[in-house]
C-alpha cells in the first residue's frame, strides 16, 4: 500500500466527519452513560476504605451496613450507565456499519471503469468488509470500553492523591512511563498492521481468481500450481500477521511490569505509613484498588492501540476509494438527446493510460443515422470493444468528440444516455435468478408478453419454453446451467426489452450457429423505432448486409463502406474474406 503523508492522510479520513455528525448526539450519550459507569467504579474504593477505616475499626456495625447499602446503589447505578452505553454502542455502530458500507457500495458503482481499475477487485471487497468491519469494531469498542480506561487511570490517579498526596505520586509516576511504551508500539505496529490488510487483499484477490477460474484449473490439471499460489499469498498474510504481533509482544508485558511495579512501591510505602501510624490500612486497600483499575485501564490501552492501529489503516483504505476523484464528469448543465436517431464520432482517438501514450483508438471518425446497421471487422486486439465502449461513455475519448442523437455524450446526462443506449458484450453476464428476473434486467415493467417477444427475436424463446419450468427456470451463479449459446441468447434478449435507440452487439453470438444467427440478425433488422445497430463480429457472413463496415486494424480505420466497396478497396478486409472464404456465403 502506497505510504501517505500526514496531510495526506487527514484528507483521506475526512469522509469520516459526515458519520461524526450523524451520530454525535446518540454517540455522546453513550459517552455520558459510560462515564457514569467509570465514575460509579471510581467512587467504590473510596467508600470502602471508609468501612475499613471507620466501621471495621470502630466495630461499628451500623456503619457498615450503612455504608453497605450506599456501595450497592452505586453499584446500581453504575449497571444502568453499562446497560445504557452498551444498548445505545450496539445501535450506533450497527446503523455507522450499514450506512458505511453502503456509501462505500455507492460509490464504488458510481465509479467510472477507468478510476475503478485502480483498485484490484479484491482490495475493493476487502475494503468493503474486512475494512469497515476494522472501523465498526473500534467505533463499538470507543463507546463500550475504550474511552472508559482514560476516564479510569485519570480518575484513580486523583482519587489516590486526594487521599493521600504522597502515594498518589506514585501513580503520577507510572502514567508517563506507560505513554512513553505506547508512543513507541504506536511509531512501529502502524506500518506493520497496513502491511497485513495489504497481505489480506492479495489472498482475497487470488481466492476470487480461483473462483471465477475453476473450470480451466480442472480442465489443464494445475491444482499443484494454483495451491502454490495460494500458499504463496497464504503464507504472505501469516509472516505479516506473526510480525506485527511479534513487534506488539513487549507492548502487555512492558506496561505490566511498570504497574506492578507501582503497585510493589505503593505496598512498601503504605507498609511503612501504617507501621508510623501516618497513613490508614483502608487508604492502602483503596491504593491497591485504584492500581489494578490502572492496570485495567492501561491494558484496555494496548487493545484501543492495537484496534486504532488496524482501524486507522482501515479507514485510510476506505478512504482512498470515497475520496477517490472521478475524471468522468457529470456535466453541471446537461443537455437532453435530440428526437433524431444519429451517432457520430469525430477525429475520436483514446488511451487507457494517462497523457495519452499507447492510443489504443487512433482518429477514428464516422457516422451513420436511424435504421442502419454498421459492422466492425479486425483481428484481436484492433481497438473494436474500446470504440463501443465509449458510447455509452464508459471511458472518455482521450482526443475529438463523439454525438450520440445530436449531442455530445460529455454534455449529456450519462443516466439518460445509457438508458438510450443497450449493449451486449463479448461474455454474457447472468445473475442467480430465474429467466424472468433476468430478463427484466433490460425493464424491470416488462409484461410477460414483451419478455416473449423480445425472447423470439433472439431465438430464445423456443429452448426457454422447452425447460422444465419455462421462464421461472432457476438459474445458477453465471447462468452455468446454460450452454453459450443459450446465454448469448438471454443477453440478446434482455437488451431488447431496453428498447435502445442504439443496439451494440460486441461478438455476442459468437457461440450461435449460423443459421440461429442469421434469424437473429433478421429479427433485429425488423426492430420498431429503426434504432442504428452496431456489430462486432469475427465472421464476415455477420456483417456482409451491414449498411456501412468498418475494418480496423491497430486501433485504426484501415477501411469503411459496403461489403463491395472493401472487398474493392480494403486489403485488411480482403485479408479477412481469403481466410473465411469457405463461410463468406453463409
Amino acid at each position: 500500500m502506497m505510504e501517505l503523508n500526514g496531510i495526506e492522510r487527514e484528507m483521506s479520513m475526512s469522509y469520516l466527519n459526515r458519520y461524526m455528525k450523524r451520530y454525535r448526539i446518540p454517540f455522546f450519550a453513550a459517552l455520558a452513560f459510560l462515564t457514569l459507569e467509570a465514575l460509579c467504579d471510581l467512587i467504590q474504593p473510596a467508600v470502602m476504605s471508609r468501612v475499613v477505616d471507620v466501621g471495621i475499626r470502630n466495630r461499628d456495625m451500623s456503619y457498615v451496613l450503612h455504608m453497605g447499602f450506599i456501595m450497592l446503589g452505586i453499584t446500581g447505578v453504575g449497571a444502568i450507565g453499562a446497560v445504557g452505553r452498551n444498548i445505545l454502542s450496539s445501535v450506533v455502530s450497527q446503523h455507522f456499519a450499514a450506512d458505511l458500507r453502503m456509501d462505500l457500495y455507492k460509490k464504488i458503482q458510481t465509479l467510472s471503469y477507468a478510476a475503478a481499475r485502480r483498485f484490484d477487485t479484491g482490495s475493493l471487497v476487502t475494503r468493503l468488509t474486512n475494512d469497515v468491519t476494522q472501523l465498526v469494531n473500534f467505533a463499538n469498542g470507543l463507546m463500550r470500553i475504550f474511552a472508559k480506561a482514560p476516564i479510569l487511570c485519570a480518575g484513580s490517579i486523583i482519587m489516590a492523591i486526594l487521599l493521600d498526596p504522597p502515594a498518589g505520586l506514585v501513580l503520577v509516576a507510572v502514567v508517563p512511563c506507560v505513554a512513553v511504551i505506547i508512543l513507541i508500539e504506536i511509531r512501529r505496529g502502524y506500518p506493520l498492521f497496513s502491511r497485513v490488510q495489504s497481505a489480506v487483499d492479495a489472498l482475497n484477490e487470488k481466492i476470487r481468481t480461483y473462483l471465477q477460474t475453476i473450470r480451466v484449473v480442472k480442465a489443464f490439471n494445475r491444482f499443484k500450481e494454483e495451491k502454490g499460489r495460494f500458499e504463496e499469498k497464504n503464507t504472505g498474510l501469516c509472516k505479516a500477521q506473526a510480525h506485527a504481533m511479534k513487534t506488539m509482544a513487549l507492548f502487555s508485558p512492558s506496561v505490566l511490569m511498570v504497574v506492578n511495579l507501582g503497585i510493589v512501591v505503593v505496598l512498601w510505602m503504605g507498609g511503612l505509613r501504617v507501621n508510623s501510624g501516618a497513613l490508614e490500612v483502608g487508604k492502602v486497600i483503596a491504593f491497591l484498588n485504584y492500581m489494578t483499575q490502572i492496570s485495567f485501564a492501561l491494558t484496555t490501552v494496548f487493545m484501543v492501540f492495537v484496534r486504532f492501529v488496524r482501524a486507522r489503516a482501515s479507514a485510510e483504505r476506505v478512504g482512498e476509494v470515497m475520496n477517490a476523484e472521478d475524471t468522468m464528469k457529470e456535466p453541471v448543465s446537461p443537455i437532453s438527446l435530440k428526437k433524431k436517431t444519429s451517432l457520430r464520432f469525430s477525429h475520436v482517438s483514446f488511451s487507457y493510460k494517462t497523457g495519452g501514450e499507447d492510443r489504443a483508438l487512433k482518429d477514428i471518425s464516422f457516422s451513420c443515422d436511424a435504421g442502419q446497421t454498421v459492422g466492425i471487422l479486425g483481428s484481436t486486439g484492433s481497438g473494436k470493444s474500446t470504440l463501443v465502449n465509449l458510447i455509452p461513455r464508459f471511458y472518455d475519448s482521450t482526443a475529438g468528440s463523439i454525438e450520440v442523437c445530436g449531442v455530445d455524450i460529455q454534455q449529456a446526462n450519462t443516466e439518460e444516455l445509457r438508458k438510450n443506449v443497450a449493449m451486449v458484450p463479448q461474455k454474457s453476464t447472468l445473475f442467480s435468478g430465474t429467466i424472468l428476473e433476468n430478463l427484466r434486467w433490460g425493464d424491470q415493467n416488462a409484461t410477460l408478453e414483451q419478455v416473449q417477444e423480445a425472447s423470439n427475436i433472439a431465438q430464445a424463446h423456443e429452448f426457454i419454453s422447452n425447460l422444465p419450468n419455462g421462464y421461472e427456470t432457476y438459474l445458477g451463479q453465471g447462468g452455468v446451467n446454460l450452454s453459450g449459446g443459450q446465454k448469448q441468447r438471454l443477453a440478446i434478449a434482455r437488451a431488447l426489452l431496453r428498447h435502445p435507440r442504439i443496439f451494440i452487439l460486441d461478438d455476442c453470438t459468437s457461440a450461435v450457429d449460423a443459421l440461429t444467427e442469421k434469424k437473429i440478425r433478421a429479427g433485429l433488422s425488423a426492430l420498431p423505432g429503426a434504432p442504428i445497430c452496431i456489430v462486432i463480429a469475427q465472421r464476415i457472413a455477420s456483417v456482409m448486409q451491414a449498411n456501412r463496415i468498418l475494418a480496423m486494424e491497430d486501433g485504426k480505420v484501415v477501411g469503411s463502406g459496403t461489403h463491395q466497396e472493401l472487398l474493392k478497396s480494403c486489403m485488411t478486409y480482403r485479408d479477412i474474406c481469403a481466410s473465411q472464404s469457405g463461410r463468406v456465403g453463409a
